[in-house]
C-alpha cells in the first residue's frame, strides 16, 4: 500500500480486549471487553462514553501506544501489532493533555514537529506558517505557549497533529476544560478539517452535545463494550415516544419505582439517586395524558417532587435505554437503576 492510498475503511477494531493487571490485593481491570466497530474513511467518528468506559484505551491501541490483550485493530489498512511504524506515518494523535512545549512559541513547536517527521527546515517552516493561518494563531506566532489561552493551546495541539498531513486524526477529549466559546471554535475547526481536508477524524468525548454535533457516526461504549452504533439520528430514532423526567426531592426509591411502574403509559422506568434528591426517567407514548397522571399519582402517594418535563429522544435517552442508566448519572453521579 502506498503512502497516500487509503482503504475505504479507515479503522477496523475487532473483539478488542485490554486487561490491566491488578496488584496483590486488587483485581485485574478489564478496560476493553470485546470491543468491535469500523470507521469509514473521510468521516468524523465519535466514541462516546463516560469516564472509564474504555475510549482512551481504544485510542492508545489504535495509535500503537498500547498493546491489546487480545483482538485485532487495523488503521489505514495496517495492523497495529505488525505494522506500527507504517501506522505512525499515517496518523495524527492529540492526547487529552497538551503536547506542545510551553517554553517555545507556536511556530517553533510546529517546525519542531515537522522536523521530527522528516521534513526539511524550509518545508517545516512553510507548513507551520500555513497551519498558524488556518487555526487563527498567526497573531500568537511568537508568544510562548505557556502564555496562550486554553483554547489557543488546544488549537495548537491539533495543528501539531496535522503537520505531516495524516490520513487519520485521533482527537482524545479535545475540548475538555475549554469554555463554551473555545469549545465552539474547536467544533468549527473539526468540521472544517473533515470537509476541506477529506480527513478521517476519530473523536473521543464524554460530551453528549459534542458527539451529536460533530459525529457522522458514533459508537456508545459502556464498560469496554459497544452498546450501540450508528448516526446520531439513527440512534435516537430507535426510541419510540418521548422522555418524561420527574425531579425528586429526598425520594424513597422503592416507593417512586412502584408508582412509576404502576402507570400504564410509562415504560423503561429508571429511578436515580443524586445525593439527597434524584429523578425518575421513563419513556411514554401518551404525551397528552401522562403528565397529569404522573402528578396525580405522585401527589396521592405523598412523593415530593419538583419539575416534570417531557422531551424528544436525545443521546442521553439512547444511553439510558441501552445501558440501563442515564449518561449524566454515569458520568460522575451516583445512579440507582430501577
Amino acid at each position: 500500500m502506498s503512502r497516500t492510498s487509503m482503504p475505504s475503511t479507515a479503522v477496523e477494531v475487532s473483539d478488542l480486549v485490554k486487561i490491566y493487571p491488578g496488584g496483590r490485593r486488587e483485581p485485574d481491570v478489564r478496560a476493553l471487553d470485546g470491543l468491535t466497530f469500523g470507521i469509514a474513511a473521510g468521516t468524523v467518528y465519535g466514541m462516546l462514553g463516560p469516564n472509564g468506559a474504555g475510549k482512551s484505551t481504544t485510542t492508545k491501541i489504535c495509535t500503537t501506544l498500547s498493546a491489546a490483550t487480545s483482538g485485532t485493530a487495523r488503521v489505514a489498512g495496517f495492523d497495529v501489532t505488525t505494522d506500527a511504524a507504517a501506522i505512525r506515518q499515517r496518523i495524527g494523535y492529540v492526547s487529552q493533555g497538551s503536547g506542545a512545549d510551553p517554553r517555545q512559541n507556536p511556530f517553533e513547536n510546529l517546525v519542531m514537529a515537522g522536523r521530527l517527521h522528516g521534513m526539511t527546515r524550509h518545508d517545516a517552516a512553510d507548513r507551520a506558517e500555513r497551519l498558524l493561518e488556518q487555526f487563527q494563531l498567526t497573531e500568537a506566532r511568537n508568544r510562548k505557549v505557556a502564555k496562550l489561552s486554553g483554547g489557543m493551546r488546544r488549537k495548537l495541539d491539533v495543528a501539531v497533529g496535522l503537520v505531516h498531513r495524516p490520513q487519520v486524526l485521533f482527537l482524545d477529549e479535545p475540548t475538555t476544560g475549554l469554555d463554551p466559546q473555545a469549545r465552539a471554535e474547536m467544533w468549527s475547526e473539526i468540521r472544517r478539517l473533515a470537509t476541506e481536508a477529506a480527513l478521517t477524524v476519530v473523536l473521543t468525548t464524554h460530551y453528549l452535545e459534542e458527539a451529536d454535533e460533530l459525529a457522522d457516526r458514533l459508537v456508545i461504549i459502556d464498560h469496554g463494550r459497544a452498546v450501540i452504533e450508528g448516526t446520531p439520528a439513527q440512534l435516537k430514532s430507535t426510541l419510540d415516544g418521548d422522555t418524561l423526567t420527574v425531579e425528586l426531592i429526598e425520594p424513597d426509591i422503592a416507593a417512586v419505582r412502584a408508582v412509576g411502574e404502576a402507570i400504564p403509559a410509562l415504560h423503561d422506568v429508571i429511578v436515580e439517586q443524586d445525593g439527597p434528591n434524584g429523578k425518575l426517567i421513563a419513556r411514554t407514548d401518551d404525551l397528552s395524558g401522562v403528565v397529569g397522571r404522573v402528578i396525580g399519582e405522585f401527589d396521592a402517594a405523598a412523593i415530593a417532587f419538583g419539575a416534570v418535563s417531557v422531551s424528544r429522544p436525545s443521546l442521553d435517552d439512547v444511553y439510558l435505554h441501552y445501558a440501563g442508566r442515564s449518561y449524566r448519572a454515569d458520568n460522575g453521579r451516583t445512579g440507582v437503576a430501577a
